[in-house]
Formats: structure tokens, sequence, C-alpha cells
């Protein structure tokens, strides 16, 4: 076999590959978390507060501004949020009246 018999082309393997994200739209989403990270901080504030303090009033705030910080692009502080305000409310109705 000679080299010559074969005639094939590996250009495509060395290219760079082509980013699938522009810079433009890499910026939107940077914008649209840093507005949700002020919600997501005042969410995950209500929920660790309704932990000591009216936990159904302060609980279901955090959860409701949770969900709002998790759909403007906070979404683990949102999480966090919903999470904890959630807990709280059900030590709240469940564990406390016992105390």
């Amino acid at each position: 076999m000679r080299s010559s018999e074969y005639n094939e082309e590996t250009a495509a393997e060395i290219a760079a590959p082509v980013p699938l994200v522009r810079g433009r739209e890499r910026d939107d989403d940077r914008e649209r978390a840093a507005g949700g990270t002020g919600m997501g901080t005042l969410a995950i504030a209500l929920s660790i507060l309704s932990l000591f303090v009216l936990p159904i009033l302060f609980g279901a705030a955090g959860i409701v501004l949770g969900f709002v910080a998790r759909s403007r692009g906070a979404a683990g502080l949102g999480a966090w949020a919903i999470g904890i305000g959630a807990l709280s409310i059900i030590v709240g109705i469940f564990v406390l009246p016992f105390f």
C-alpha cells in the first residue's frame, strides 16, 4: 500500500469548535441573573426569618419570592428560599404546636 492511494481530508478535526452561544446572548443571561439576585436574597432572608418568627406568613412570602427569583435567573437562591420556606411552614404547622 502506498500513501498516494489514500486521499483524505483531516482539517475538520483540527479546526476550533464554533461557540453555540453568541456573546450577546451570554450578556442577556448575566443581566437576567443579576436582576434576580436581589429578589433571591430577599426571599432567602424571609425564609430564614420564618424559622424564628411567624413561620406561615414569612415562609409563604419566602416561597413566593423564591419562585419570582428563579424566574428572573437566580435559580440557586430561589430554590434555597423555596426549600427553607416550605420546611419552616411544615415545622410550624406540625411540630411547634406540641411545644
